[in-house]
């Protein structure tokens, strides 16, 4: 029965696919194919390979380029395929397991072609820096740059080598970044060489074995950057070019065609253009079911039917397109879709076909039986989670989903699978593995506590005990009440310490006396204090080792006192004997005694005066006495002294005048800053007393400090906030299989030499040098002082040519280190040799055999004192072990230059991987190494204690787990976890149920582990469904899936089809060299429905089309003829560089100018801070480019704060290096100069004098005018050559109109080009028009610079990428209107002073110079109100009712169609960054903002002044009625929201010149693009100015009806 069923069900599907076929012919499947390609040529793959396999560790570099030259493996290889194999399979020989997955991926991915890139950008510079050189270079392939000359012959650089210029003159040797590659045998100090040339040239293998060789013997640091010359793809290996030949097309991006609303038909009925005809070049998954078929199965019944059984497939996929579904339809689809995944035998692959292709599945999916478990499940899990929600975590860490692409993603696989792998060579077990990745780091504190308590603060008042807080109520529970922002809360209770730390000796420390005291005064709840110290003595302390000096009695008396000190001493004097409102008085009185006798510095004489004058009321003796005899006994000498010593121990000296609120540090101590820091604090208070935490009798000072208060601060360590720390993995470095870290002895604190270490502090010295010896001395007393948890190594990094007395000294500290670490007194002896050394043979430098045995002899002698063998030191002493101790010490410098980026002599702090450099000894102390030991063993080695002591160790010799391999695992571990760039957020999803509504996918033992909460039917979804299968087919992964769709909607979620772009090992040719590149592809696109391209690039892409023979934003298949599929390639025209620049205390520096480009040209592009977050941005590509303030007001007021590395003299420049596809956010802090604290940036130009306004434009603008040349890299403009001449020779004279429009789409491009014609044809002047070229055609781009030249006006294409922190809109038509008003201030260029925006589709009757030279009265924005006198209209005229009414209070509603931007006003005011927090605010709500180019500067208007034009200025039908269009000036082809009469219709109908300027701008754009020009619209009938009503649709003979009835959704 079964068998009879399906033979029928067969039959009748032939008979429908027969009768189907014939009708079929004309209704053939239309395909769309997208590609993206790189602006820069092509790279080799081969070089990206090396690049890639650098990433996971700098000597596998070398290895794999070695291994290239060695073998001949290339020579059999046919094809790019072959290569390609070849190259992955190279490579994973030396790569693990999972890494190898990866690194084939990531080459086909084409990530590391930037670096390449970026690499040829240094070449060009290479050559460019010798110009003799270029003729010679063209022919080679392979050159050195030594920083003085080029070798492109091998014979000439062994001549060279054979003298090269000692490690002191190699100062001008090539700068070397940390991207580069030096060679592993490199000796740091010796003279740079840098090979350019590309692995597989006959060249490469001459230079790189000589150069190799030449690093070896210690002559040369041997670098290579990879680059193939142009003209060099003949001269290498087969495989070596395969990449070169073509631009790279990338992937990694998404694309989609959303279906239009026509409700305007806006469309050009010009003819269709013929495009290239390309056949389907992917198969597709038949076992997906269509409409009930499943063809898979169809197909292997009758396989000789496939074309017929095909065609039926795409004409049901054609026809099934859905845009709307009833109510009861749409209900259930989240869950039916989610049922529909969960229950597929690939989920991810399911949920990709069903939310990329939605319009074509939905009617299938509403019709799905739902499982009611899986609906209950779902709303269950939505109590946790808001519907619709997606949540990503990798590994335990949330990721940003918004942010997220591909190459993310990837980078952030592989640092997981490196870090597996280097745990993986430690011995550690997979599970421990596991655990240890899924480990959350603890969210860095943005700031710290310092526990200030001790006797050395002086408290002013006492909130619980003084008499003048008694009225006040002692409730701690008052606190929780409500209050108006920045109420103070008056309590009797201690909740607020500001202890102000201060020098009474300097004007900052008094006035900040004044300060606390008027708050005081004013009862501000807070309890005040003070501590005293003396800055002088503080370089004293600094001086002598971190003591204070101590006189005897005689020399005492001739010590000249400091003022500071004095007047601490007389502080606590005044405090014991007439209490402590007096001491403060006494302080006031000093200042007052200052200021009146108008000096700077405070005297002597004003100290003593101020003490007569406090205690003369409370005394009976007179004062001068008490004086005199406090002077000459210095009463009170140790504690003034004290109080100092206390702060320098502190480290707060270095900020010269700080409060701490609670042990906050703030360096300012304005009165705001206090009042800010209070308003900080309050919540974190409120939160503990809520919790209960703090109670009635809590002391709440004690309680917050013994918590987390830290000991000491320094800035370097507790880095809060911008300055991240430094880490470097401790482990990759033992990935070589030896390490330099294993040679290194320990020392530890008395009697704990057999505990485990959870830190390990390695100190870097260079003992010839003070700093060196200091450091390592206060490393020594650090160990002295006591510390359980951390043990300390020493890296001698003295040159190789050191003092024979600096080398005697490093072995007697090695002996003691390796042989009598353990003995008792060791550490004593070693400070003593420290001291020794350090005072007796620091500096001397020739040795007298006599005098180098004196040495010796004392220091056997302190051994012998302290217990150690003076026998076993001497056997150890001979000269043969001298060799090996230099060679130790060159590996020690190799170590620090290439695996931590440090100077081979540099003095520094490793602590478990954390980079202390540079360290400044004379403030760095013992305490610090304490601060470091705890700050590191809290936040990094806590999450991971548990994990590494619960291992059951397998596979390792039990006698091999000692204290010392625990020590070095927590060292590795903890070093290699610090360097995880991941987010410290983390999400519970465990709390989620998944029986029924979750994807499991993976085993437990994968390295990753995904959690995902996905709704798979939103644009969200559509891009993870592809970024998990990617990782679920290259990396071992484990994955819980939680499917999360909308519970209740209203309209269809997806309106659009949607395409992931992948690599795919089927981008390279199996018969050739070529190399396609991967692309997006859509098969089987609905015929009649209109479709819209837009593309979902990642944040850093700036894209634009350059090869689209059919409107993008407009695509009718069914109008393509015998093409069968529509082509369009985008470019990513440059990357983005953004930032935020702010400055300290203050809000961002907005209107600062920046400029970018290489030492040789440093401005190649421009741009100017934002007040929004200190935001810019600029474009650039991959290279290395230099970052400075312009030159003008920018510079004159500010410098940017820290160079590179913290380093202060390279302030004015910042490095950055573009080498990846992810872009750079660089964070900049602007400091004013000094002197110029006060000085504004911008200041205002004067309204009243307009002849000054408009000549030279204010002060400011005019520093613009020097230097702003091109905007945001390489705007295009038409006419560079003399334009003046060019404008007289054309007729035009006078000041320049700058018009701005833009377009999208080829209608709006046509009615732009008649703009255009109609603004020239109505002035004599010189215009220049401004056009935003993201959305511009090709064929756009590609006349425009004849029509320029033609009728003789200036262009320029302008871009501004949306910025990631502003809220996006999803719609193109939304996002065009954003660009009209929201980057007003920063997409022009900073010269240019006005500007009026004109509508594409708007046409000219007058001479726009008249609204160019209006006067708008000083305000930023002239707009036209809308008309009124059209009364049909009125139902229509919303801002006359409700809110907007309400809103406007009486001021017009105005059309943005037209507007005059005084641009000057415009930045000076603010008024772009005010519009962007009103659309911030306003765009969340969907509801809101329906017109965002219009309603946005019509709400704005009370904040950013709108000035009203005369209403002749911009007439459109649909508000003004004909009674005013004879006096119009501007008509705009506004739509009717009541006739919706089509655009072109109502052109023709509307405007008389209209059809003769559309036939002289077609028939131009034809003869330029050479194509034949078919009129297929009817000879317009004469337009009126009567209005007629809308035509009916039976006009047979305008084709245009047609084809906009077929368009209507």
């Amino acid at each position: 029965m079964g068998t009879n069923l399906r033979s029928i069900l067969t039959v009748i599907l032939l008979l429908f696919v027969v009768v189907f076929t014939v009708n079929a012919q004309n209704r053939r499947p239309k395909n769309v194919q997208v590609a993206v390609k790189a602006k820069w040529q092509g790279t080799p793959l081969l070089l990206e390979a090396g690049e890639l396999i650098s990433k996971e560790s700098k000597q596998l570099f070398w290895d794999f380029n070695d291994a290239w030259l060695d073998s001949d493996g290339d020579s059999d290889c046919k094809s790019a395929r072959d290569c390609l194999l070849k190259i992955s399979t190279q490579a994973s020989t030396l790569l693990a397991k999972p890494v190898a997955s990866l690194f084939q991926f990531s080459l086909t991915l084409r990530s590391a072609s930037p670096r390449v890139v970026l690499y040829r950008q240094l070449a060009d510079e290479s050559l460019s820096s010798f110009p003799h050189g270029d003729d010679q270079s063209a022919s080679h392939c392979c050159w050195v740059d030594t920083g003085s000359s080029l070798f492109y012959d091998v014979a000439d650089l062994i001549s060279w080598l054979a003298s090269p210029p000692t490690a002191g003159d190699a100062v001008h040797g090539p700068e070397l970044f940390d991207f580069d590659h030096v060679h592993f045998d490199s000796k740091a100090g010796t003279p740079v060489t840098v090979l350019y040339g590309a692995v597989g040239t006959g060249c490469f293998r001459k230079f790189h074995l000589s150069l190799a060789q030449a690093a070896k013997e210690g002559k040369v640091t041997y670098v290579v950057r990879p680059v193939l010359p142009s003209g060099c793809e003949g001269e290498t290996r087969p495989c070596g070019a395969i990449g070169a030949r073509d631009n790279v097309t990338l992937a990694g991006y998404g694309v989609e065609l959303a279906l239009k609303n026509m409700e305007y038909k806006a469309m050009d009925d010009s003819a269709i253009k013929k495009g290239i005809t390309l056949e389907d070049p992917r198969t597709e998954d038949l076992s997906q079911d269509v409409r009930g078929f499943i063809f898979s199965k169809i197909l292997d019944r009758k396989p000789e039917l496939k074309s017929e059984v095909m065609a039926f497939r795409d004409y049901l996929l054609s026809s099934t397109v859905s845009d709307t579904l009833d109510v009861w339809e749409l209900k259930d689809l989240g869950h039916q879709t989610a049922q529909r995944i969960v229950h597929a035998s690939d989920p991810l692959q399911s949920m990709q076909e069903i939310n990329q292709n939605f319009p074509s599945i939905v009617s299938s999916l509403s019709r799905m039986k739902l499982n009611e478990s899986i609906k209950e499940e779902i709303l269950s899990n939505q109590r946790m989670v808001p519907p619709g929600k997606a949540l990503l975590a990798l590994n335990g860490a949330l990721l940003n989903i918004e942010d997220m692409d591909l190459y993310m993603l990837m980078d952030l696989a592989h640092q997981e699978l490196s870090l597996a792998n280097q745990f993986s060579k430690l011995k550690i077990p997979d599970g421990a593995i596991r655990k240890l990745l899924l480990t959350t780091p603890l969210p860095e504190p943005d700031s710290y506590r310092v526990d200030f308590r001790s006797e050395h603060v002086n408290y002013l008042n006492n909130l619980e005990e003084d008499d003048m807080y008694k009225r006040w109520r002692s409730n701690i529970n008052e606190i929780l009440m409500p209050a108006f922002p920045g109420q103070l809360r008056y309590i009797r209770k201690n909740l607020f310490h500001a202890v102000y730390v201060i020098d009474p000796a300097t004007v900052c420390g008094l006035e900040s006396i004044d300060t606390l005291r008027s708050l005081y005064e004013n009862q501000v709840p807070v309890r005040f204090g003070v501590i005293l110290y003396s800055t002088h003595l503080i370089k004293t302390i600094e001086d002598n080792g971190g003591q204070i000096q101590s006189y005897d009695a005689e020399t005492n008396a001739q010590v000249k006192e400091d003022i500071s000190t004095t007047i601490i001493r007389l502080f606590l004097y005044i405090k014991e004997h007439h209490g402590i409102q007096t001491a403060f008085q006494f302080l006031g009185h000093v200042n007052t005694l200052r200021t009146e006798s108008a000096e700077e510095d405070i005297e002597q004489q004003h100290v003593d005066g101020a003490f007569v004058e406090t205690i003369l009321p409370k005394v009976k003796s007179p004062p001068q006495e008490i004086l005199l005899k406090l002077q000459q006994e210095h009463t009170l000498k140790e504690a003034s002294e004290a109080s100092s010593m206390f702060v320098f121990k502190l480290g707060l000296a270095k900020l010269k005048c700080s409060f701490l609120m609670n042990g906050l540090v703030f360096d300012s101590v304005e009165e705001e800053t206090l009042l800010n820091a209070m308003n900080d604090e309050l919540p974190k208070i409120q939160e503990q007393v809520y919790y209960g935490q703090i109670e009635s009798h809590t002391n709440v000072l004690d309680k917050l400090l013994s918590e987390n208060g830290l000991s000491r601060y320094n800035p370097q360590i507790i880095s809060g906030g911008k300055n991240k720390p430094r880490y470097v993995s401790l482990a990759s470095s033992t990935k070589s299989g030896e390490s330099m870290l294993d040679d290194v002895n320990y020392l530890h604190s008395p009697e704990t030499s057999d505990d485990v270490k959870y830190v390990t502090h390695l100190l870097a010295v260079d003992v010839t040098t003070k700093k060196g010896i200091k450091l390592l001395h206060e490393g020594v007393r650090y160990l002295i002082g006591g510390s359980k948890s951390a043990r300390l190594g020493v890296l001698f990094s003295s040159s190789p040519n050191a003092d024979p007395y600096s080398l005697l000294f490093i072995k007697f500290f090695e002996i003691t280190a390796s042989s009598f670490g353990h003995k008792e007194k060791s550490l004593n002896f070693l400070d003593k040799l420290c001291s020794f050394y350090e005072h007796e043979y620091l500096f001397k430098t020739s040795l007298e055999s006599a005098s180098s045995q004196l040495a010796v002899d004392k220091v056997l002698e302190l051994a012998e004192e302290y217990g150690l063998p003076s026998n076993a030191y001497r056997s150890r002493l001979v000269e043969s072990l001298d060799e090996e101790l230099r060679k130790r010490m060159v590996k020690v410098a190799q170590f620090l230059s290439w695996e931590l980026g440090l100077e081979s002599d540099a003095n520094a702090i490793i602590s478990n991987g954390r980079v202390i450099f540079p360290v400044d000894e004379r403030t760095f102390m013992g305490h610090d190494l304490h601060l470091l030991e705890s700050m590191e063993f809290n936040q990094r080695v806590k999450p991971v204690q548990e994990i590494i002591e619960g291992i059951e160790w397998q596979g390792v010799d039990p006698d091999l787990l000692t204290s010392k391999y625990f020590s070095d695992v927590f060292m590795l571990v903890s070093s290699a976890m610090a360097t995880r760039d991941r987010s410290s957020e983390s999400a519970r999803f465990e709390v989620l149920s998944s029986d029924y509504s979750a994807v499991m996918l993976g085993n437990e033992n994968a390295t990753i582990h995904i959690d995902a909460v996905i709704d798979p039917l939103s644009p969200t979804g559509q891009k993870l469904a592809s970024l998990l299968q990617v990782l679920q087919k290259h990396v071992q992964t484990s994955m819980r899936i939680v499917l999360n769709p909308m519970s209740s909607l209203v309209d269809i979620p997806l309106k659009n089809y949607y395409r992931y772009v992948l690599p795919n090992t089927d981008d390279y040719s199996s018969t050739n060299f070529d190399v396609d590149g991967p692309k997006a592809f859509f098969a089987n696109m609905p015929l009649s429905k209109t479709l819209t391209m837009n593309l979902d690039v990642p944040e850093p892409w700036l894209v634009e089309p350059v090869i689209a023979i059919h409107d993008l934003d407009n695509i009718l298949l069914e109008n393509l003829g015998d093409t069968t599929t529509l082509q369009a390639v985008f470019e990513v025209e440059s990357l983005v560089l953004t930032g935020h620049c702010s400055e300290k205390d203050h809000e961002a520096p907005r209107g600062l100018q920046l400029i970018l480009g290489t030492k040789n040209r440093p401005h190649l592009v421009d741009t100017l801070v934002m007040a929004n977050l200190g935001y810019w941005q600029m474009k650039v590509s991959p290279g290395v480019w230099y970052l400075q303030l312009a030159p003008g007001r920018s510079s004159e007021l500010y410098v940017l704060k820290g160079g590179n590395d913290g380093s202060q003299d390279q302030s004015s420049l910042k490095r950055i290096t573009i080498d990846d596809l992810r872009g750079k956010v660089v964070h900049l802090e602007a400091v004013k100069k000094k002197g110029k604290e006060h000085e504004k940036l911008l200041v205002p130009t004067d309204d009243d004098d307009s002849v000054q306004k408009n000549n030279e434009r204010g002060s400011w603008n005019s520093n613009f005018l020097k230097w702003a040349s091109g905007f945001v890299g390489g705007r295009q403009q038409s006419m560079k050559g003399d334009t003046k001449k060019e404008n007289e020779k054309g007729g035009r004279h006078g000041k320049t109109i700058n018009i701005f429009s833009i377009a999208s789409g080829h209608l709006y491009e046509r009615f732009l080009k008649i703009m255009i014609l109609s603004v020239l044809k109505n002035t004599n002047r010189p215009v220049k028009f401004w056009f935003i070229k993201n959305y511009l055609s090709p064929q756009f781009k590609d006349v425009i610079p004849h029509m320029a030249q033609e009728y003789n006006f200036e262009y320029e294409l302008i871009t501004y990428k949306w910025p990631s922190w502003l809220h996006k809109q999803k719609e193109k038509q939304r996002i065009i209107w954003a660009y009209k008003i929201l980057f007003l201030d920063v997409i022009f260029p900073l010269s240019l002073e006005k500007v009026i925006f004109v509508d594409a589709d708007q046409i000219i009757r007058t001479d726009m110079g008249e609204l160019y030279d209006m006067d708008i009265k000083g305000r930023p924005l002239a707009y036209t109100p809308f008309c009124d006198n059209n009364k049909e209209m009125d139902g229509y005229r919303f801002w006359r009712q409700g809110f907007w009414r309400e809103h406007l209070r009486g001021r017009p509603y105005h059309i943005s169609a037209l507007y005059v931007v005084d641009l000057v006003k415009f930045r000076e005011t603010a008024a772009g960054d005010n519009l962007r927090v009103f659309y911030e605010t306003l765009s969340k709500d969907p509801n809101s903002l329906s017109n965002l180019d219009q309603d946005l500067p019509n709400y704005a208007q009370h904040t950013v002044p709108i000035f009203s034009l005369p209403q002749e200025w911009l007439w459109c039908e649909s508000w003004c009625g004909n009674a005013t269009k004879s006096k119009a000036r501007t008509i705009d082809l506004c739509n009717n929201p009541m006739t919706k009469e089509p655009k072109l219709q109502g052109a023709r109908r509307i405007v008389t010149e209209w059809p003769d300027l559309d036939l002289e701008a077609r028939r131009f754009t034809a003869k330029i693009l050479g194509e034949d020009m078919e009129l297929n619209e009817p000879v317009a009938a004469a337009a009126t100015d009567k209005p007629k009503p809308p035509p009916s649709s039976d006009i047979s003979e305008d084709s245009e009806q047609d084809l906009e009835s077929k368009d209507e959704l």
